[in-house]
């Protein structure tokens, strides 16, 4: 018996089949890779987790809800909340993409933590295409701030609703194009490591995986960065720089109050979002805080989404009343 074994472990039906199971095997080595994710003691799995599942709640369930007052409001089908629309959209679609997952990886232990390089590479194209198009619409929200406060007499006729649909398409496929060419130039590499040091997939993470030079990734990488920080840094500056001048100049409370109001909503949003972007680039400079990097960066995933919804629903006063007058409706009806 020992023989025929023998016999068979060195023939061709041997080697066809263990041929086939290295084969498989490096199909899936290929195929499969590690997210480390984020370190969390055992003690603190369950806390973490409740946390950051009631931000993500409330992030989606508030931003829903904005968006669906404004749709069934007919008061509030005006450019300025259409475009908090896209806002609210794109926080939804942002949050959704990283958070379910970062959730479910509480619970696994860190050396089983695995990703499909496929949905690894559809994440973080969606990851970039979120922080894309959070910088391109918020540039159109400040176009249009600028364009009611300089120049109200032409604001009705400039910004209808059919300008801000095409405003939000160019928006939102300016973000598609630069990220598909983006994570295009990556997934062409070939791959011969397995490991993200990251607690969700992005492009910087993928083209790490490659031994190939990746100047190119970098070069691109680099420029769409300069480009789209660079122009929204600029085009917002400038325009709040112009109405600030207009606020000066102009003896009209009113104006000057209503743009207060506005546009300190918008600014609040636009530098919550430089700061945790600027906050996360610092930390990648230093490779012993990459733990606290994980952290910040699961974190500023979550709660922007969360803080535009707040900034947009608690502090533009026609939507706040909106709002009041659904509660008291509901709890004239209960009482009725």
């Amino acid at each position: 018996m020992n023989k025929s074994v023998c016999f068979f472990c060195s023939g061709p039906g041997w080697r066809a089949v263990h041929g086939a199971q290295d084969m498989e095997n490096r199909t899936l080595g290929e195929d499969i890779i590690h997210l480390e994710g984020l370190k969390v003691s055992s003690q603190f799995s369950i806390p973490t987790f409740i946390l950051l599942l009631l931000i993500y709640t409330f992030a989606v369930v508030s931003n829903i809800s904005l968006v669906s007052l404004i749709f069934t409001s007919r008061s509030l089908h005006q450019p300025m909340y259409l475009l908090f629309c896209n806002m609210s959209i794109n926080d939804i679609f942002g949050a959704t993409i990283v958070t379910p997952h970062i959730l479910r990886d509480i619970f696994i232990p860190q050396p089983e933590r695995y990703i499909r390089y496929i949905d690894c590479a559809f994440q973080a194209f969606c990851v970039h295409l979120y922080a894309g198009a959070t910088h391109t619409v918020l540039m159109i929200m400040a176009f249009d701030r600028y364009m009611a406060i300089c120049n109200p007499l032409r604001y009705t006729t400039i910004m209808t609703n059919k300008m801000v649909a095409k405003l939000s398409l160019g928006a939102w496929t300016t973000a598609l194009v630069l990220v598909a060419i983006l994570l295009g130039l990556t997934i062409r590499l070939s791959r011969c490591r397995r490991v993200i040091l990251n607690p969700f997939c992005d492009n910087v993470s993928l083209f790490s995986l490659s031994c190939e030079s990746v100047l190119i990734n970098n070069i691109y990488g680099l420029s769409y960065t300069v480009v789209l920080l660079g122009s929204s840094i600029i085009s917002v500056s400038l325009t709040y720089l112009k109405i600030a001048a207009v606020c000066v100049r102009s003896k009209n409370k009113a104006l000057n109050n209503k743009a207060l109001q506005t546009c300190s909503t918008h600014l609040a949003v636009y530098i919550f979002l430089l700061a945790s972007a600027f906050i996360i680039v610092i930390l990648h400079r230093f490779p012993q805080m990459s733990d606290i990097r994980k952290v910040v960066s699961v974190l500023c995933e979550v709660t922007l989404p969360a803080f535009n919804a707040i900034i947009y629903g608690l502090q533009i006063k026609e939507i706040k009343q909106r709002i009041i007058a659904v509660f008291y409706n509901r709890k004239v009806a209960q009482i009725k």
